[in-house]
């Protein structure tokens, strides 16, 4: 499953999360570095001072061993040095033995000098902070006319130096956190304002659809800026602009539907009242000589033959109009009904209807969609072809297709309806001359089938449209009792 990809809205608050995690990780392993450095030199600093002045005091005991001379010295160097002190102060002879300590009890006179102090002793210009946060050692060389006579050893506790360093830590982090945050929800709130007018044209874009394009109110325009404004302007325009072809193909749909039924009503007007005319004057000729059994029987004759017709003509339009609720095959009649229903229109245009329905059996494809179809294809070959014109069509079945081609002699269709035909264009506004208006209908019903359909320029002129249905298979009933 595809995950949703973040709004805007988020993106730029993560981001301003990231660039400062990014910018407090840089300053703070640079302020630290610099606390580090400082700490560092105020050690060195401190020691280099506690030792050489105990060195000025201690060079002459030293010389002499007198202990209690060293010791009365250390007593007077306890003090503090910027809340650095020496916790163990240790002073050695030439050959490493103990002369006196600030702690007698764990170093005792004269006692051999302890390796940790030969070991991890390093001169006051070499001391460091130990990241464990323990104790640095210190020591420094005792001379007298350039002969050594001792050493002086001095213990720093770095508890102090490390709770400055962690202080210093904990208010970086909570600064940085505290601005992070911050600048995250300055960010949230700035973007959710700027795309304010985004989101409200994305709510109305992702409407339902039967409710169609709604305009932004005039409400909403007045909370953003101009920029905003412009935008909503924009998007209205386009809404209503969608709404005006909306009601426009509608009522361009209502239009054809409306002329197509005017023209079946004449068609079905002209194909009854010629029968009735005959009717009334055979009904008139037995009136008038009706004991005479030739004359009786010829125009019983001619009153059949008018009833025949009119019942053909309204059983065509009632099989073509119907909603059939079983779908049946297509049956060779269905379509030379067709023949009787646009045969008024090709009369009272004067025109010349070739007709050459192959078709010896029923065909399983859908027959009243495809009566539809067939029916719009003629009506808009007739509209098209001028007076004294040909109109043909042909049906046969070929390889398991059914093919069916209707030629007009018309100035042909233009591009837009070529266009509508082969599906890259909707149809929804009026086409060009000869187009008609059922085109789309024609498209839609033959995609529904299966089938395609597309038109051809002749080069006699006029326009064949070719209309292709998959026929559809059935299983032998030799196999319907395969268990």
């Amino acid at each position: 499953m595809r995950a949703r990809p973040l709004p805007v809205a988020a993106k730029l608050p993560v981001v301003v999360v990231v660039f400062m995690a990014s910018v407090a990780t840089i300053v703070s392993w640079q302020v630290l570095d610099r606390l580090d450095e400082a700490q560092t030199r105020r050690l060195r600093d401190v020691a280099a001072a506690h030792l050489d002045g105990l060195a000025a005091a201690l060079t002459d005991p030293v010389i002499r061993e007198d202990v209690w001379e060293v010791y009365d010295a250390l007593d007077r160097s306890r003090q503090d040095h910027a809340g650095l002190r020496p916790t163990d102060t240790v002073v050695a002879s030439r050959d490493d033995r103990i002369i006196a300590a600030s702690d007698p009890k764990t170093f005792r006179s004269w006692a051999a000098l302890p390796s940790q102090f030969l070991t991890e002793a390093a001169p006051a210009q070499a001391l460091g902070i130990r990241t464990d946060g323990g104790k640095a050692l210190a020591k420094r060389n005792l001379s007298s006319g350039g002969q050594p006579v001792g050493t002086v050893y001095a213990t720093f506790d770095l508890a102090p130096l490390a709770a400055e360093r962690r202080a210093v830590q904990w208010t970086l982090l909570a600064t940085n956190l505290g601005i992070t945050v911050g600048l995250a929800i300055l960010a949230w709130l700035t973007v959710r304002h700027m795309t304010r007018s985004l989101r409200t044209l994305s709510r109305h874009l992702q409407a339902e659809p039967g409710d169609g394009i709604v305009p932004i109110p005039t409400e909403e325009a007045r909370r953003v800026g101009a920029e905003g404004r412009h935008l909503y302007a924009a998007f209205n325009a386009m809404a209503e602009a969608v709404r005006e072809r909306q009601v426009l193909a509608r009522r361009l749909a209502e239009e054809e539907r409306h002329a197509s039924l005017g023209r079946l009503a004449s068609g079905m007007a002209h194909e009854i009242n010629n029968p009735l005319g005959g009717l009334f004057t055979a009904i008139d000729t037995l009136k008038a000589h009706g004991d005479r059994p030739d004359v009786r029987r010829r125009s019983l004759d001619l009153v059949e033959r008018g009833l025949k017709g009119i019942r053909d003509v309204v059983r065509a339009t009632l099989v073509t109009h119907r909603i059939d609720r079983e779908e049946r095959d297509l049956a060779p009649a269905d379509l030379d009904d067709l023949r009787l229903l646009v045969g008024p229109e090709i009369g009272r245009r004067g025109l010349v209807l070739t007709w050459d329905n192959a078709l010896d059996r029923p065909v399983a494809v859908p027959a009243m969609p495809l009566r539809q179809v067939v029916l719009n294809l003629l009506l808009n070959a007739a509209q098209a072809t001028p007076p004294d014109g040909e109109v043909s069509l042909a049906a046969i079945v070929d390889d398991d297709v059914l093919i069916i081609t209707v030629w007009d002699a018309g100035p042909g269709l233009d591009g837009h309806g070529q266009a509508v035909l082969a599906g890259r264009e909707d149809g929804g506004t009026a086409g060009g001359p000869g187009n008609g208006l059922g085109l789309p209908l024609v498209r839609r019903l033959v995609i529904e089938m299966g089938g395609t359909v597309a038109s051809t320029i002749r080069d006699a002129g006029g326009t064949a449209v070719r209309v292709a249905v998959p026929v559809r298979r059935t299983v032998p009933d030799r196999l319907a009792d395969v268990a």
